[in-house]
């Protein structure tokens, strides 16, 4: 009896479907990252954001589901290591982080904009995706610049009598505050009073 060779073209033609798939969502992502780079977050639907991203409304629904979570995967790919500009010096504060990610901001306001959409939000009922996400976001956040104030304070490069978890947390607030003031009035000192933060949190020569 010949052998039966149709068995192995299935999960090849499998694989193939599912990479076109990922490649597909990918190309729909970054075209969507590009409009809401130049337009902002403005309260509209799937289908007019479909439009302006040039794909039909079925493939929008078919790959992000609703407009929230497409809002969601929008800022999280746009945010990834390699679509940054730059990134910090490894021996930055973590006020000097946030100092150069305001920096690299001002330049894309559109997303600045998205990101504030979605933490306001996270604060309704019924938006899991957004509340998971914003969540997430302060809690890995907090955990990273908090790890750094301990490294810093070891090294004597900010005040050792400071709680980290309770820097970290005031820190993150400071930038997404000062952030929300730049984008309703562009003349709100964001970089001056984030360096006045960090001239506060260090050590007194």
């Amino acid at each position: 009896m010949p052998a039966d060779t149709s068995e192995p073209a299935e999960p090849s033609r499998q694989r193939g479907t599912y990479a076109k798939g990922i490649a597909r969502r990918q190309e729909i992502l970054d075209r969507a990252i590009e409009v809401f780079a130049e337009r902002g977050a403005d309260r509209t639907s799937l289908r007019a954001i479909a439009r302006e991203v040039g794909v039909t409304h079925a493939a929008l629904t078919h790959y992000f589901g609703s407009l929230e979570e497409l809002l969601v995967a929008v800022y999280e790919e746009s945010t990834v290591p390699a679509r940054q500009p730059s990134a910090p010096a490894e021996d930055a504060t973590p006020v000097e982080m946030m100092i150069k990610s305001a920096r690299i901001n001002r330049a894309i306001p559109g997303l600045v904009q998205l990101y504030s959409t979605l933490v306001a939000t996270a604060l309704e009922e019924g938006h899991p995706a957004a509340r998971t996400f914003a969540t997430g976001r302060f809690t890995r956040l907090r955990a990273r610049l908090a790890d750094i104030v301990r490294h810093q304070q070891d090294e004597g490069r900010i005040r050792d009598d400071i709680d980290p978890d309770a820097v970290a947390a005031l820190v993150v607030a400071a930038s997404d505050g000062l952030q929300t003031q730049w984008l309703l009035d562009e003349t709100a000192p964001q970089h001056e009073a984030l360096a006045l933060l960090d001239r506060l949190l260090r050590p007194a020569s």
